[in-house]
């Protein structure tokens, strides 16, 4: 699209996410509205969003239930006192969380979105540990190409170096492992590969004196590093890891919560339950900013006990618990389980990996991979050398939003992660669009 002289003014006065302004200026797009999985720019040009705006509507843009639900609530009370108490929504709230999330995490604090729910996580789980006659245990082990949000201590426990370089030194307690796809080449099997980046958990673990080790903190599915999809086996092994060493597992559900996988948590897609999982994005389904941080309803008894000693979570936020959220949070749960979308998204997830792996006759797809609703191409040159192809990524990337698509593209992979509520003719609409970018992309870099 074209910007006039006033939108490309005021484009200089603010910043893009991840990318400079003077490609985004190469490349444009302003929006106005949205509905359902379409966007229309100013021009009133449509696009199909392919990947849920950014992975937060899973009902998709302007669900009717959500919206009546925040509407309802703006005439009750829009904002509740954090200082000094509570809502009755946050409640309901809190209670309704727990009776979808899986074992016994029903200990609910809702925030306003990702980053905070895993800074949240982190500061809990330090304070549980010195509260429990366990003060040394604060370190954290996560994985490289992992990442877990903006924020200074979400940032030192991700590993994507570009990400945050800018911003070092990082956060000490912080130690990083690798994920199975970057080992997968020197292994006979996927399993193989997998079982031995699970046990470099435990290694790190055993080497930094799992005395000072609080927490591994993982994403069921890791998204900036190409919807990395380990197996079911690996999440046992790491559910065993913790139990041996008295570490808590925390999952970084903020994408892959609320039905994406199959499941209302990969937790369950994966049949390993941890310790605490950290919510945001789809919660809301883009409304009201909103995230949960849930947990094993017994850590708790940590932050409980006489008010002098000082026994409260030492944490909180301005807009935690905001009714607002909690009211749109609770219609997107009920709407999650009334429709059945978690069976939705292993069907519809099923024929949108079908359709995927037909881009492999153009050969320069590795491998199509995810669970559910989120899934992933990496792209190479060849299917001989498996060498990236950076290249057509960025080519792909132009590519899509001149045909009308948005999309998740990074140099060497692309993430496709529709809105759990998408039909089969709207998936093959979808694959179209993504096939006829991704031809062209490939006559652009020829």
């Amino acid at each position: 699209m074209q910007l006039d002289d006033r939108q490309q003014r005021l484009v200089q006065r603010t910043f893009m996410d991840y990318q400079a302004t003077e490609s985004f200026l190469d490349n444009p797009i302003v929006v106005s509205r949205a509905e359902g999985l379409y966007y229309w720019d100013t021009e009133g040009r449509r696009y199909f969003d392919a990947i849920g705006g950014i992975f937060v509507a899973n009902l998709g843009h302007g669900h009717p239930r959500v919206v009546e639900a925040v509407k309802r609530q703006l005439d009750q009370m829009s904002f509740s006192p954090p200082m000094h108490g509570t809502s009755d929504i946050a409640l309901d709230f809190v209670e309704r969380v727990g009776q979808v999330a899986p074992g016994a995490l029903n200990f609910v604090k809702p925030f306003s979105g990702g980053s905070e729910s895993m800074e949240a996580a982190m500061k809990f789980s330090r304070q549980y540990f010195k509260q429990s006659d366990r003060p040394h245990k604060y370190k954290f082990v996560s994985r490289y190409l992992g990442y877990h949000g903006g924020t200074f201590g979400a940032m030192a426990a991700s590993g994507t170096g570009k990400r945050k370089t800018p911003f070092e030194p990082q956060m000490p307690g912080f130690v990083k492992v690798y994920p199975p796809t970057y080992y997968r080449d020197r292994f006979d099997n996927w399993d193989e590969c997998n079982r031995f980046c699970a046990q470099m958990f435990e290694d790190a673990i055993v080497n930094e004196d799992p005395d000072t080790v609080a927490g591994i903190i993982v994403e069921p599915i890791g998204n900036t590093g190409g919807i990395v999809t380990p197996t079911d086996e690996y999440f046992h092994i790491l559910r065993e890891i913790c139990d041996r060493h008295d570490v808590l597992l925390i999952y970084d559900e903020i994408i892959t919560g609320w039905g994406r996988t199959g499941s209302m948590f990969a937790a369950e897609t994966f049949g390993a339950i941890p310790d605490i999982i950290c919510s945001g994005k789809a919660l809301s389904n883009g409304t009201v900013p909103l995230g949960a941080m849930i947990a094993r309803e017994d850590m708790a008894e940590a932050f409980r006990g006489d008010p002098a000693a000082g026994l409260n979570f030492a944490h909180g936020h301005t807009y935690a618990g905001s009714p607002l959220g909690c009211a749109a949070g609770l219609a997107v749960i009920d709407e999650i389980v009334e429709q059945g979308l978690c069976e939705r998204a292993r069907a519809m997830g099923d024929y949108l990996a079908q359709k995927l792996a037909g881009l492999k006759k153009y050969g320069v797809v590795r491998e199509v991979r995810g669970r559910g609703l989120i899934r992933g191409v990496e792209l190479v040159k060849d299917t001989a050398s498996m060498e990236p192809f950076p290249e057509l990524g960025m080519a792909l990337k132009k590519t899509a939003l001149e045909n009308g698509l948005i999309l998740r593209v990074d140099p060497t992979w692309f993430a496709v992660v529709p809105a759990l509520v998408i039909a089969q003719e709207e998936v093959d609409e979808m694959c179209g669009l993504i096939e006829q970018s991704l031809a062209a992309a490939l006559e652009r870099v020829a």
